[in-house]
This record gives structure tokens, C-alpha cells and sequence, in this order.
């Protein structure tokens, strides 16, 4: 039996790994009493009884969370922004190439932010073999359900006062997003892509779109499908759909509730679209943490997740 603890399990991400784990027959969770949840003893004791500690806190949070956890064999997967470029953990992408067995052989992984994730599956490959310059200068829009937010904003949005809610927000307009440096440093690139995040009032489900010029692409249109659909062709949670048939319209939503991914490439041959799309609480999240705890675990990647092949 292998014990878990989920250090900040009344958050999104908590909350959802909670849901998935204590349905699991294989996994112990040590639950702390309301009164000992902010007991720095009581936390560094169960932190270091488990097997796997999920850390679903703040970043400043879960930068002091990670030296209370002493033991050797207990692995640390952060699902904040903290750690997700420090050489000290194992980013925790497992489709790229050779990740996966990074993955199984780390304590320390850092779970990938939602946005990036659908950049990443997109865009590193096709750096990876050539048919993207690491000089391109790239631009991505990424449509988020609300519930990317956090509590706070699901309260804002699903509260009676809508207003301005009512129509999709663009946000992050000074171009810092804190997704941003994984982005960049995951793909290889030299500089970030012009990144729009949008997030609209539905409640999850997620569409990056990555815009590319003819002449941005060493290579055509086909080589570039051809290139993804051979990337993920043994992946189990991401697939590479030839054209997803909605009659012309492509709804972000459409994985919602599940934890895998679908990226595609349309458009023309003078303008080339790449899209991902995803649940962000699934694979942008929670189900993307499952994952890594799966592989870190020895264990088939896919237990406990919602997957098209599974329904």
C-alpha cells in the first residue's frame, strides 16, 4: 500500500488528486485533523511517513515545504510554479523525449503548468527535429475555463454578479505570465512567444493555439503533422488527431473531464495552425500530477485517469 499526502489538499489541484486517490484501492492517504493542517510538526511528520507527497500550495509555500521533507524515499511532486525550472527537480512532462525515465528515477518532480503544457506538446517536438528554430519568435493564444483560476475565481464566476464574466477576459497583458520561463526553457527556445491567455465562462476544458508561418517551418504543413503524429504514436495520454470534425468550429472544451490530449495541425500551407487541447484541471493538472506519482511509482501511467479508450 502506498502512502500519500496531499500538503494543501482544500485547493483545485488538491482537492481533484484527493477525489482520484482515495477511489484507488492501492493508495493510503494520511489525512491530517483540521487542527494540525498548519502544524509545521505535524505536517513534516506526515510528509515524511508517505511514500509520495503532492504539494498543492502557494509557491513561497511550497519552497518552505520542500526542505521539511527529509526521508530519501519519499517523493516530492510540486504542482506550483516554484520549482518548475530549478535543476533540482524533474519536470514532469513525461511524453518528451526521455523524460519519462527521468520521471521514475526522481524524488523531486515539478508538475508543468496548464498553458504550458498545451504549448509544449506542440512546439518542442517539432524543435526537437528540426522543423522549428530555437530563434523563432512564436506567438500562442490559450483558452482556459474558469476553473484554472482557483477557488477564488470559480466563487466570482459561478456567484449570481456576472457583468464583464459574462464574455471571454484576456489576461496577463504585460506579457510576464508565470508560465512563461517553463515554456521557454521545456521547448528550447531563446526568447518567449507572444502569449495571450484568455479564460472564458465555461468551467474546464482547454485550447492552445499556436499560429506558425510558412516560412517559420523548415519543412511543410504534412511534416509537421507527420512529425507530431510520430512524437506521440506510443504516448498514452497524448494523440495526434488528423482533424477533429466539429463542422468547422473547434471547441475548447471538448476533453473536459478527462486527462489526456489531443494536439492537431490545420490551416494551409502559407499559415499553419498548431493546437492542443486538453482539460485543464486533467492534464494541465491534476491528472498530469497522477501521472508523474504513477511512473515515479513504477506503475502503469494510466491508473486512475480519465481516458477516451477508458470510457
Amino acid at each position: 500500500m502506498t502512502r500519500v499526502f496531499i500538503d494543501g489538499s482544500s485547493g483545485t489541484t488538491g482537492l481533484r488528486i484527493h477525489q482520484r486517490l482515495r477511489e484507488r484501492e492501492d493508495i493510503d492517504l494520511v489525512v491530517l485533523p483540521a487542527a494540525d493542517r498548519r502544524n509545521p510538526a505535524e505536517r513534516r511528520r506526515a510528509m515524511n511517513s508517505a511514500d509520495v507527497v503532492f504539494l498543492c500550495l502557494p509557491d513561497d509555500a511550497a519552497r518552505e515545504a520542500v526542505p521539511m521533507v527529509e526521508s530519501e524515499h519519499t517523493v516530492v511532486i510540486d504542482t506550483s510554479t516554484a520549482h518548475r525550472t530549478d535543476e533540482r527537480f524533474t519536470y514532469g512532462f513525461a511524453e518528451l523525449t526521455g523524460r519519462r525515465e527521468r520521471i521514475a528515477a526522481s524524488r523531486r518532480i515539478a508538475n508543468p503548468g496548464c498553458h504550458a503544457s498545451g504549448f509544449i506538446a506542440l512546439v518542442a517536438p517539432l524543435v526537437e527535429v528540426g522543423l522549428l528554430s530555437a530563434e523563432s519568435l512564436l506567438t500562442c493564444f490559450s483558452l482556459t475555463g474558469y476553473s484554472g483560476g482557483g477557488k477564488k475565481m470559480i466563487a466570482e464566476y459561478e456567484s449570481g454578479e456576472r457583468s464583464l464574466l459574462d464574455a471571454p477576459r484576456q489576461y496577463a497583458l504585460g506579457q510576464r505570465h508565470k508560465h512563461l520561463p517553463e515554456m521557454v526553457r521545456e521547448c528550447g527556445l531563446r526568447q518567449p512567444p507572444a502569449f495571450c491567455p484568455i479564460v472564458a465562462p465555461y468551467f474546464s476544458g482547454m485550447e492552445v493555439t499556436v499560429p506558425v508561418f510558412s516560412g517559420q517551418l523548415r519543412g511543410t504543413i504534412e511534416d509537421a503533422r507527420s512529425a507530431l503524429a510520430s512524437y506521440y504514436a506510443d504516448a498514452k495520454l497524448i494523440r495526434y488527431v488528423e482533424s477533429p470534425d466539429e463542422q468547422g468550429f473547434l471547441s475548447a472544451g471538448a476533453l473536459a473531464g478527462r486527462d489526456d490530449m489531443q494536439v492537431s495541425v490545420m490551416g494551409n500551407d502559407e499559415r499553419i495552425l498548431l493546437v492542443s487541447r486538453f482539460d485543464n484541471l486533467g492534464k494541465g493538472a491534476s491528472g498530469a500530477a497522477i501521472q508523474n506519482m504513477n511512473i515515479a511509482l513504477g506503475l502503469d501511467e494510466t491508473i486512475g485517469l480519465s481516458l477516451e479508450d477508458k470510457k
